[in-house]
């Protein structure tokens, strides 16, 4: 079994925008390079994932995973995050992967047993396994085996996108609603309760919880 496990991530000028008010640009770009080093990290502890790629738009972005030790793909000219998906997706179907399980880098909370549970999931193929946010609205991960076997809906209601998607095609559907993956950082009010959780764990904790 042969699992890719896919980070897609903004361009560094574009991303946490909606945290603007919050967060001052420098202190948004350096966010989210935290939570890339952070899920690389978690990633990296999971003996079932045997390619780890992070696509881009950003070529800073994709040289700094490069130095990480990462496979980087990115394209600056028109980024689009469904398209980099599918992208990386058919290098995986070209390199015979198994399934391809799409994490997205804002997760502060996720841990390797997230992911575990995931991929335990792949050898059930043809199966689909989605993972929303709290307001189970968006994605926050979704794993396909066989690699391909849904087109990425990643953006407003993807979470019903993509459950649809899957019934269509006659797959399994699972659905995996773990604080770690279901809890993103993505507006002003997420970053409040991330503060507060991580005051009320550890007062010696970052606020931003990075």
């Amino acid at each position: 079994m042969t699992l890719w496990a896919v980070i897609p991530v903004k361009p560094l000028d574009q991303a946490k925008s909606r945290l603007a008010g919050a967060l001052a640009p420098e202190e948004r770009a350096s966010l989210v390079l935290r939570l890339l080093e952070r899920t690389l990290g978690i990633l990296r502890q999971v003996p079932a994932i045997t390619e780890i790629v992070v696509v881009t738009g950003d070529a800073a972005v994709a040289a700094w995973a490069s130095q990480a030790g990462t496979r980087a793909l990115s394209d600056p000219r028109e980024p689009e995050l469904n398209r980099e998906l599918a992208s990386a997706t058919r290098l995986a179907q070209a390199q015979r992967a198994d399934a391809v399980l799409v994490l997205l880098a804002d997760l502060p909370r996720v841990t390797a047993a997230d992911v575990e549970a995931m991929a335990a999931s792949a050898g059930a193929a043809p199966i689909v396994v989605v993972a929303p946010d709290r307001h189970r609205r968006g994605t926050n991960a979704l794993l396909c085996a066989p690699p391909g076997l849904i087109e990425y809906r990643f953006g407003p209601d993807s979470f019903a996108q993509h459950c649809a998607q899957a019934q269509a095609v006659g797959a399994s559907l699972e659905i995996r609603t773990t604080p770690g993956l279901a809890q993103d950082l993505d507006m002003p009010e997420d970053l409040k309760l991330l503060r507060a959780d991580a005051l009320g764990s550890n007062p010696t904790s970052s606020p931003d919880g990075a």
